[in-house]
């Protein structure tokens, strides 16, 4: 668990790194993390070298892709919703589509206890965190200790995934309300869970709410030469891949989704995702820093992907 938790210091490292630089606008990671002193490589902004940190799959790519998707289902919901972020850690998402008029009725975030701890005592101590929070709560006062986080429109809860009847019982106690239509996000989250585990988390979602989509974003292809390097990697760093056999291909991701309740699955590698994103936005970062690796980044997006999968008894 303790090399599972540092994938988070890691990521967000990685996120104030590429901000700085210019791949995307984000004014709230630098109240979560410093600025990291040396400079990442082009691939690490854009592709997600896994064994050096845990890694950015063109986390430009990857927040784009991720983002696009959270943005179709508010918008077809016409933010009449709610979203619950599974794994956040320093997440900046509630920040960002406040600022853009996107909030859904409640937003959740749930990550291990100690994540949460740090996350809940930067938000007290710094009001460009705490100000948009209390701007958007309404009703009787915030609830914050040092493990849980419960406005109107903004919960953070510490929770063990692994364990669903545990993370209900949270999610309720913070006004989960299953009737609405629900988006439920897990970054490189799935991955460090065992096929059971993984599993009884996407049952659980897909049997409480009637009205859901799941975004999954983690790797793919991992049974090649190119994958089995990645896993020696991050074993080196004691971090063990333990659904790593769910990551063979985009087949078995989708597979996984609608063997445990989703109607309706796709997947596509991050390599693909970059080819759809604004190409005048991609020649701009492509023209912030020199990749002369371009064979490394093919396939370090290619072993990664974003699937999603629904669940649509209204329709939409």
């Amino acid at each position: 668990d303790e090399a599972v938790r540092g994938t988070c210091e890691d990521a967000s490292v990685c996120k104030r790194f590429a901000v700085s630089v210019g791949y995307w606008n984000d004014p709230y990671i630098q109240y979560f993390v410093r600025q990291p002193k040396e400079r990442k490589a082009p691939e690490i902004n854009r592709g997600k070298l896994e064994w050096e940190w845990e890694h950015l799959t063109g986390y430009y790519a990857r927040v784009h892709g991720v983002s696009y998707l959270i943005k179709a289902f508010l918008e077809k919901t016409e933010c009449n919703c709610q979203i619950v972020n599974l794994g956040a850690g320093m997440d900046t998402l509630f920040w960002r589509l406040k600022d853009e008029n996107l909030l859904p009725k409640k937003y959740f975030e749930v990550d291990f206890p100690m994540i949460v701890a740090r996350k809940i005592h930067n938000i007290k101590s710094k009001p460009p965190l705490s100000k948009p929070i209390m701007e958007s709560h309404s009703g009787d006062s915030l609830l914050i200790d040092s493990h849980s986080l419960d406005s109107s429109r903004y919960s953070i809860v510490g929770a063990d995934l692994r364990f669903s009847s545990d993370l209900e019982e949270k999610l309720k106690k913070h006004s989960l309300d299953i009737h609405l239509p629900t988006l439920l996000v897990a970054e490189c989250v799935l991955v460090y869970m065992t096929p059971q585990q993984s599993a009884n988390l996407l049952k659980w979602a897909a049997s409480t709410f009637p009205v859901a989509m799941v975004i999954n974003y983690e790797q793919v292809n991992m049974r090649d030469r190119f994958g089995q390097i990645m896993i020696e990697n991050l074993q080196r760093r004691q971090c063990n891949l333990a659904g790593v056999e769910l990551c063979s291909s985009l087949d078995s991701q989708r597979e996984r989704l609608l063997e445990n309740g989703w109607e309706d699955a796709r997947a596509i590698d991050m390599m693909k995702v970059y080819s759809f994103l604004p190409q005048a936005d991609v020649k701009r970062i492509e023209a912030l820093e020199f990749l002369d690796e371009k064979e490394l980044f093919e396939q370090l997006m290619q072993h990664y992907c974003i699937c999603w999968a629904s669940k649509d008894s209204s329709n939409l």
